[in-house]
């Protein structure tokens, strides 16, 4: 009797909440969101963060605020977001190495969250190029002679990523399973101070998102020798994709945004138009073309699924390369 009475209790509360949860879900954002970037600021996660979040200030008149929350190869932010009330006021700009790579690559503990139970899809936001570059002190001309030069040595060759698991990490262990070399791995927390020291010449290589290398590959600081898609970027005319030397070589960078698992529909609904429509802006995709970003929005089905195949494939290259965090 007692248990079938607190049964009515509940669903009487739930009724009566019902109306007034959503006229919240109605009126959303009535306060400042937050857009959690799990890397340093200047990378092209920050970047798209910052532009894509601006236009949605602007539609939702409230603060879209960027806050940058570095660690553990972009774990910490996932699962500060993971763990956040599920209200759309905290929301992840999701680097795919978060949702597909690291679950795989650390240890459970150190990971914090489960992409598939703990986060939701909104919206695909874009996808930015990979590039294999050099410092320009370094003898290699093509993706051969760099082969060649890490062959003659086991471990000579160090390269530089943005951190443990992320898609600059597994493109080099990538690279190194394939033409069956030995690099050593100097990881970094966030990619400009991994370029800072690529162009130091304290490493000598790295995979790095285009729009962070461009402006040392313009001015000579570094050198691109092959870029991580199937063809060749305007941007980098003559830079022959790696896949040329190494059939089958594929690795790019992108991004999308999540929120905590069971955020209300209408507020996913209404952040992913949103983003289609601050992606769809000419003002906005000319900045982000600008950073090597290629602008792209979807839903959260299809986000979902992109997801699914990423998963699959990065899972094959942590098992076959041997890959773990340390």
């Amino acid at each position: 009797m007692q248990k079938n009475r607190r049964v009515l209790l509940a669903a009487t509360a739930g009724i009566l909440l019902a109306p007034r949860l959503r006229a919240q879900t109605a009126s959303w954002p009535t306060r400042p969101v937050k857009l959690i970037v799990p890397f340093t600021p200047g990378g092209s996660n920050d970047v798209l963060g910052r532009i894509v979040g601006q236009k949605l200030s602007d539609y939702w008149g409230q603060p879209v605020l960027v806050e940058n929350r570095p660690g553990v190869g972009g774990n910490l932010g996932a699962s500060l977001v993971a763990k956040a009330p599920a209200d759309g006021y905290t929301l992840l700009v999701a680097p795919g190495n978060l949702l597909t790579i690291n679950p795989f690559l650390y240890e459970k503990d150190k990971v914090g969250y489960d992409p598939i139970k703990d986060l939701d899809p909104i919206s695909f936001m874009g996808v930015a190029p990979i590039v294999l570059a050099v410092n320009s002190r370094v003898p290699a001309q093509s993706v051969r002679e760099l082969i060649a030069l890490a062959g003659a040595k086991a471990g000579a060759v160090n390269y530089a990523s943005a951190g443990i698991g992320t898609p600059q990490h597994l493109s080099a262990e990538l690279f190194a399973s394939m033409a069956g070399v030995r690099l050593t791995h100097i990881p970094y927390k966030g990619a400009v101070p991994a370029i800072t020291d690529l162009v130091g010449g304290q490493v000598q290589m790295m995979f790095g998102i285009i729009n962070s290398l461009l402006p040392f590959i313009r001015n000579g600081a570094v050198r691109a020798i092959g870029v991580g898609g199937r063809q060749s970027l305007p941007a980098l005319p003559g830079v022959p994709p790696v896949a040329d030397t190494l059939p089958g070589f594929l690795t790019d960078s992108w991004t999308g945004l999540m929120a905590p698992a069971g955020t209300p529909r209408e507020v996913i609904a209404k952040v992913g138009q949103g983003i289609a429509r601050a992606l769809g802006e000419p003002e906005v995709r000319e900045k982000l073309i600008a950073q090597g970003i290629e602008p792209s929005a979807n839903s959260p089905a299809e986000f979902a699924a992109i997801i699914g195949t990423e998963t699959v494939r990065w899972a094959k290259v942590i098992k076959e390369t041997g890959a773990r965090a340390e």
